[in-house]
């Protein structure tokens, strides 16, 4: 059973860093691909960045590319983000998701595809 707990979010002003970090408390961490969502007041659901089980393979949104790094240690069975020069844009509650489908099936940018979430942590960006 994955059961998925993030933390590390909080307030910080424009520009600053944080760092999520995603626990599972179940024993089988390392056999789900883990990624990041976001959602903003009165928005969708927005992918943010992607990892495969063994760590080699890595997708972020086009919207945090260069700024946002996505990491796990499979041995400590987390995910984490790395979250640097963060912008007002970025105020969202964050999730954390997984999924035991294969890096190459499917398509891992899309929410429908992650049985499996946490109850998410809020990131607010003062400017």
């Amino acid at each position: 059973q994955v059961q998925l707990v993030e933390s590390g979010g909080g307030l910080v002003q424009a520009g600053g860093s944080l760092r999520l970090s995603c626990v599972d408390s179940g024993p089988t961490f390392r056999h789900y691909r883990m990624a990041w969502f976001r959602q903003a007041p009165g928005k969708e659901r927005e992918f943010v960045a992607a990892i495969s089980q063994g760590g080699a393979n890595l997708y972020v949104a086009d919207s945090v590319k260069g700024r946002f790094t996505i990491s796990r240690d499979n041995d400590k069975d987390s995910a984490y983000l790395q979250m640097n020069s963060l912008k007002a844009e970025d105020t969202a509650v964050y999730y954390c998701a997984a999924d035991s489908r294969l890096w190459s099936s499917g398509t891992v940018w899309n929410a429908a595809e992650y049985l499996y979430w946490g109850q998410g942590t809020q990131v607010t960006v003062s400017s």
